[in-house]
């Protein structure tokens, strides 16, 4: 059994700050990449950022320069760092992590949280 749980989410003012950690736990021998993904009503399911175990990272055009992804590997968990926010970026967040178990190689979602950029 693996678990991944988001924390972080909220209302939060245009320009302002949030930053969103990711927790993977469980039977899981090892994570690949880890990452954040972001959901409105109609809309696909798009990448916003991710980040490797050894650190590399990729964001959309749309958050480059605003947001920053790091992660903990002792820890398994991923933050994402969003500044500059504006109401586009209002979404459910989805966390999800690569990784092995005993079962092999799997992809496992968060259950998401909301983040709400509005005056």
């Amino acid at each position: 059994q693996v678990q991944v749980v988001e924390s972080g989410g909220g209302l939060v003012q245009p320009g302002g700050s949030m930053r969103l950690s990711c927790a993977a736990s469980g039977s899981i021998f090892r994570i690949n990449a880890m990452g954040w993904y972001r959901q409105v009503p109609g809309k696909q399911r798009e990448l916003v950022a991710d980040i490797t175990s050894g650190g590399s990272t990729n964001y959309a055009d749309s958050v480059k320069g605003r947001f920053t992804i790091s992660r903990d590997n002792a820890k398994n968990t991923v933050y994402l760092q969003m500044n500059s926010l504006k109401p586009e970026d209002t979404a459910v967040y989805y966390c999800t992590a690569r990784g092995r178990s005993s079962s092999g190689w799997s992809d496992y979602w968060g259950q998401g949280t909301q983040v709400t950029v509005s005056s």
